[in-house]
């Protein structure tokens, strides 16, 4: 880092001298959150590492000693699931994905210092240290419970292998630890109506024994270090205070009963880790395997008072990395985060990212089809300091990768590179009116939005400094200078200028497009090596030959990418693929895609159930009860049956009076604490819709109550 009093600038030669610099060169350790060995790298995981590869570019282009250490998380029960189904041991699966990670990232120019596996021999030897501090502590106890077990797959089952309804707000189909809806965090064992994603299996409850951390004992340290307003943005703090911090910690339950695919507790036989224990020591074991190599010591970087740790996770898991992990350090004696940064989601034009509709991109996808330079780029004119969820609109990402880059920074260098081939830059730099010496000044304000992660206020700043460039080539127009010999001098003054400012631009977004900024030195015989190479113009050297920097965005690819990505007739019978007389509707297939058909049935299955056409005639909300309201039917005549039916928050009562429904009249009778309820009303929803979006089925005008619907 250069800390400056004062900078002097000489007008005619540009020599950029400064006074009073003194140069601190911090030590930063960044990690990104582990990818689970158990699938493909998406569009989606790539925005943290996209983000976190760019801040740690920047920190060592302007001179810091920056490493970034990252591994497969590959312990786990769905591991261990995948490994059988696939006719592999754990080890080859997860040695197979890991590959396969490590080739996607470095497609996209991700660039670690070291990249391990927690199921390494280091992370294991780790893994039992810290165990042992946090015992001699006296944080853990152990108990018996009752776990939720797969009869038909034969294993306890991890959270992520349980769906059901949230137990606080009563949202369908949530996760097995916490809710993606009101943000409640529970046990899967607390869900309702549970089931198991790896069979469909019922659940059943089986007695096991645990250990568990006493995270509580830490609260007074993990509160403090939460909202010192230091280590965490402002929303996250405030969301821990409110959700965790201003009640009782729970205990966090650590170990995981055989079979499971991970490290054998020593002092516990038959238990092992779970895996959100040894997953964030995966970081240290991943900087271990580093030092071995290098001859350095771990204590140096995660025992030490120089070095700055810094984290990038998803809002996904901000649980485990602002509370457990946190708290495991400081049990065990390591230096604490120095900054958790913390991103959302990704969105596609708008919505979650859909298979069906081809925008749940696999990487190796994406760059069968697509420069992975575009994606780098359209991500930090996204990423800001917040933790806010970043869109992907379809058109704005042709549209600025075409305008900015193509058609404002590299039509820089493309319009004038090749008038100096033979004759190379300036020997002094000529006059430019101000221009180089501007885009010098922002140079700090440049690098204080990088060093805050607001990428997207470093890109607009870049971008603005082509918007002045260009209107200078513009005006000197070199093709012109080109066709008179006499104007050599003037010609070769203009592409001087133009081959610095866009030289200037190129160091500034080297951390954003590091495969641009090494086209860029090649054309310029300069190697881009630190950001105070933007501060001096370059003179007097050779420019080899022009070859295209960056070719444009074709709306033909883009489609052509989501057609790929969309899934076969063989993964998915998606609607919306389909050719024919439904497409005039549009109808989609996102509902089929999350819901697919249930077996086949035969007709004699089908015929044991009646269904008849009932009137409403009376409805009422039952205040007990936050989903249901009482429905009385009417099958003609003096036949009546009370139903209560989950539709309160897409209906209101009065509104369901006189009309005609589609009920399963012989359903058995069932009794709740609110009565007795005597069928079922049809209605229509997608799995994992909002209660809200929930539609009755109603009967067509002429059918009549008590018509059988066949």
């Amino acid at each position: 880092m250069l800390a400056c009093d004062s900078s002097r600038l000489s007008r005619n030669n540009l020599n950029f001298t400064a006074e009073n610099c003194s140069f601190i060169v911090r030590r930063i350790l960044v990690t990104s959150a582990l990818p689970y060995a158990n699938g493909d790298i998406h569009i989606g995981h790539l925005v943290e590492y996209i983000q976190t590869d760019i801040w740690v570019r920047f920190q060592k282009l302007i001179g810091n000693r920056c490493l970034y250490m990252c591994a497969d998380d590959t312990h786990g029960t769905a591991v261990m699931i995948s490994a059988r189904k696939a006719g592999v041991t754990e080890a080859e699966f997860i040695a197979q994905m890991q590959a396969a990670h490590e080739r996607d990232f470095a497609a996209f120019d991700i660039r670690f210092d070291n990249y391990g596996s927690t199921n390494s021999p280091e992370n294991r030897i780790l893994c039992e240290q810290i165990w042992t501090s946090i015992r001699e502590a006296g944080l853990v106890k152990s108990r018996d419970i009752e776990q939720l077990f797969d009869p038909k797959a034969g294993t306890f089952l991890a959270d992520r292998f349980v769906r059901g309804t949230c137990p606080n707000c009563k949202s369908p189909d949530q996760p097995g630890d916490n809710c993606s809806k009101c943000g409640h965090h529970y046990s899967p064992t607390e869900l309702i109506d549970p089931r198991s994603t790896l069979s469909d299996a019922t659940p059943e409850l089986r007695k096991a024994l645990h250990l568990f951390i006493e995270l509580e004992k830490l609260h007074a340290f993990l509160e403090d270090w939460t909202q010192s307003g230091k280590h965490l943005q402002p929303e996250i703090a405030n969301y821990l205070k409110g959700h965790f911090l201003g009640e009782p910690l729970r205990d966090w339950d650590i170990s995981r009963p055989a079979p499971y695919f991970g490290f054998e507790i020593p002092d516990s036989p038959g238990n092992y880790w779970y895996v959100w224990f040894d997953a964030p020591i995966g970081y240290m074991a991943s900087t271990q395997q580093w030092c071995d190599r290098h001859g350095e010591k771990l204590n140096d970087w995660w025992r030490s008072n120089d070095c700055e740790i810094h984290h990038f996770i998803g809002k996904d898991i901000t649980y485990f990395h602002t509370l457990f992990w946190p708290g495991m350090l400081k049990t065990a004696g390591y230096s604490l985060p120095e900054k958790v940064h913390i991103h959302g989601f990704l969105t596609v034009d708008g919505e979650k990212m859909s298979k069906s509709k081809g925008t749940f991109v696999a990487a190796k996808t994406y760059l069968k089809h697509l420069d992975p330079s575009y994606l780098r780029y359209f991500y930090a004119t996204k990423l800001s300091s917040r933790v806010e969820d970043l869109d992907l609109v379809i058109d704005e990402f042709v549209a600025k990768v075409n305008t900015d880059l193509v058609n404002k920074v590299v039509n820089l260098a493309s319009r004038t590179a090749k008038f100096v081939e033979s004759s190379g830059l300036s020997p002094t730099y000529p006059d430019d009116g101000g221009l180089f010496a501007e885009a010098a000044k922002l140079g700090a304000e440049i690098r204080d939005a990088y060093e805050a992660t607001d990428y997207s206020r470093a890109v607009r700043l870049i971008v603005g400094l082509a918007d002045r460039a260009n209107p200078y080539v513009e005006d000197r127009k070199p093709w012109d200078l080109k066709k008179d010999p006499a104007r050599a001098r003037e010609l070769q003054d203009v592409c001087t200028v133009a081959l610095n400012l866009f030289r200037q631009i190129i160091i500034y977004l080297s951390p954003v497009l590091p495969r641009l900024a090494e086209q860029s030195a090649d054309l310029l015989s300069d190697p881009i090596q630190h950001w105070d190479q933007s501060q001096q113009p370059l003179v007097g050297t050779r420019i080899n030959k022009f070859k295209h920097l960056l070719q444009r965005v074709e709306e033909k690819d883009v489609q052509a990418m989501i057609e790929d990505s969309k899934p076969t007739p063989g993964e998915s019978a998606s609607a919306d693929r389909q050719p024919g007389a439904a497409s005039q509707w549009n109808d989609s297939g996102d509902s089929l895609a999350a819901e697919p058909l249930a077996p086949e049935c035969t007709i004699d299955d089908f015929a044991k159930i009646d269904l008849r056409v009932a009137r409403v005639i009376a409805a009422e909300e039952v205040p007990e009860a936050k989903k249901l309201i009482k429905l009385t039917l009417s099958l003609g005549g003096d036949t009546t049956k009370n139903v209560f039916a989950g539709i309160k928050e897409a209906y209101k009562p009065a509104d369901l009076v006189g009309k005609l429904v589609v009920c399963v009249a012989n359903l058995a009778p069932r009794k709740m604490k609110f009565g007795v309820s005597e069928g079922m009303v049809t209605a229509a929803s997608t799995e994992g819709a909002p209660p809200s979006e929930v539609f009755v089925i109603t009967a067509d005008q002429g059918a009549v109550p008590g018509q059988r619907v066949h």
